[in-house]
């Protein structure tokens, strides 16, 4: 695909196919439970520790995935083509590198990692078989991640997206075999999870490499994976650590205010949990739209089409709010049918029927601030991003959740609005930014005059 052709795609063909496979990587985890749920709890229960000291490390990857796919979106808007090809391959070499120490880490202080969580000793072995294999495997995601990056970059957001779907079908049908045993395979429990597991991740591994090679047409040049240029580096790293920062610092802010909820009361730990599970579905669409966003911008400031990012930009950011508000009105007419799903407590109805029905505000603000964040990052300005939200995060709104929620007694509801006017005022300082167009002046690269010429 041509830049150019990037750059005119609508936000909606670039972002729908990673809708879908937001969507599915974020529920494989989901399917993992709902089947071990047959075998025992216990089992449920270790995969879930395990699962949180996963995801972690995992987090620890998407820095050098995001630096990748920004870098490499704004030097392929300057028809850089070379240097795509050496960015990529520094790129997938180092998160390989990092990937594998964590694996080596993951397997070296598994005992380490999961004595924390006090566990009774037959779901500690449980839990500790699990993290050997799948934490021994990172390495697989880290390079999957990195790979994946670099062809949604080039506009190819649907092969990452049949990709996912390819690697959900193959880990269901390994979780059916081998936890409970079907048509003579042994019958592994957790062990087996954990196998599927990393069975699809090899496999989806090996087809993003020929996606990358036959239809990107990024080939393999084994000087580019030896041949690590420290200004290549940097520039990866300058998008990718301030965004993994500001990401890491907002989860945090996350377990603080959990721990906020924990002492209103287990009624109330649980309907935040009903509420985000039924508000899953917009909080993903935002993702998407922030992303899709993300690689349009990033083609064209590249291409020094700084005007046209401004405005396309802003164009997107009217477009997504609007149908974040669509889908929160959605949500708020089908609430007490959507919480009855999961509870028949006339208490967590009521009180998470008025979480939603605030979610007419939250969504749209959450949408906001994703959008323009997603948008400031693409143009390189990812440290103002990070330093936005760890300032307002930690110095406005985490007291605002405590002031509101426990200190003047409104509980849930009050942390709730804390919630949405914390996305809003995130988003309305990210808007300022955006109307100065200060981020013009930390665009990676300038264009290079010549033809375009297409990839893949």
């Amino acid at each position: 695909m041509a830049t150019s052709e990037v750059k005119k795609l609508s936000l909606f063909a670039i972002t729908w196919p990673i809708f879908i496979e937001t969507f599915l990587h974020m529920s494989l985890r989901t399917a993992d439970t709902f089947m071990l749920s047959f075998i025992s709890d216990e089992a449920v229960a270790a995969v879930g520790v395990s699962n949180q000291i996963v995801m972690f490390m995992f987090f620890l990857f998407q820095f050098g995935a995001t630096g990748a796919g920004v870098v490499i979106a704004q030097y392929l808007g300057a028809n850089k083509y070379n240097d795509v090809r050496k960015f990529a391959w520094n790129a997938i070499t180092f998160n390989f590198l990092f990937g594998l120490i964590i694996s080596i880490i993951m397997i070296l202080f598994s005992k380490t990692f999961l004595g924390f969580f006090n566990l009774e000793p037959a779901l500690f072995q449980q839990a500790r078989s699990f993290l050997l294999i799948v934490g021994g495997a990172l390495f697989l995601q880290a390079m999957m991640l990195t790979i994946s990056a670099i062809i949604q970059a080039h506009g190819f957001t649907r092969d990452t997206m049949f990709v996912t779907v390819g690697m959900n079908i193959i880990n269901i049908i390994g979780n059916y075999l081998l936890i409970f045993g079907a048509f003579g395979f042994p019958q592994l429990g957790v062990v087996g999870v954990a196998v599927a597991t990393v069975a699809s991740q090899f496999l989806g591994l090996i087809v993003n490499f020929m996606i990358l090679f036959k239809r990107v047409d990024v080939r393999l040049h084994i000087k580019d994976m030896i041949d690590w240029n420290k200004e290549r580096l940097y520039q990866i790293l300058s998008i990718g650590v301030p965004s993994a920062i500001g990401n890491l610092s907002y989860s945090l802010s996350q377990i603080v205010t959990t721990g906020f909820i924990v002492s209103l009361g287990q009624e109330m730990l649980t309907t935040r949990i009903y509420t985000l599970n039924i508000l899953f579905f917009a909080i993903v669409i935002s993702i998407s739209l922030g992303r899709g966003t993300q690689i349009i911008i990033g083609h064209l400031v590249g291409a020094g089409e700084f005007e046209q990012a401004y405005k396309t930009a802003l164009k997107n950011l009217r477009m997504s709010m609007l149908l974040c508000l669509g889908v929160a009105i959605i949500l708020i007419l089908a609430r007490e049918p959507l919480f009855s799903l999961f509870t028949d407590n006339p208490l967590i109805i009521s009180t998470g029927g008025m979480l939603i029905l605030m979610g007419i505000f939250l969504e749209p603000g959450r949408c906001f601030n994703i959008v323009l964040g997603q948008a400031i990052q693409a143009a390189g300005d990812a440290r103002y991003l990070m330093m936005v939200t760890i300032i307002i995060i930690w110095c406005f709104s985490v007291p605002l959740y405590y002031l509101l929620g426990i200190q003047l007694g409104y509980g849930l509801i009050g942390i709730w609005l804390a919630f949405v006017v914390d996305e809003w005022l995130r988003g309305l300082v990210l808007f300022g930014r955006w109307k100065s167009r200060v981020w013009e002046k930390k665009v990676l690269v300038k264009k290079e005059k010549q033809k375009n010429k297409a990839l893949g």
